[in-house]
């Protein structure tokens, strides 16, 4: 893990602000999604982006009762439902 000499302190609410030059190398914006996550002692914050349930893929999607499947995934449970 790199540093990038950056220190913010939290708020009373637990809040920090991204550095502008991060959110923008990152393409965040002011609605965007973070996941967090947690590894050994670090905190990592990443940009969220929907997978495919079954597979992970993250390209063509579609939701299903607030769950993405992806469209190859789709198609193999089409032909499932089939047989």
């Amino acid at each position: 893990m790199k540093s990038i000499g950056i220190v913010r302190k939290l708020d009373e609410l637990g809040r920090i602000v991204l550095p502008m030059e991060l959110r923008n190398k990152f393409g965040i914006t002011e609605k965007s999604e973070l996941e967090i996550y947690v590894d050994g002692s670090n905190i990592i914050l990443k940009k969220y982006e929907p997978n495919c349930v079954f597979c992970g893929s993250n390209k063509n999607l579609y939701e299903y009762k607030e769950k993405m499947v992806c469209d190859k995934c789709l198609e193999k449970l089409l032909d499932i439902k089939e047989k």
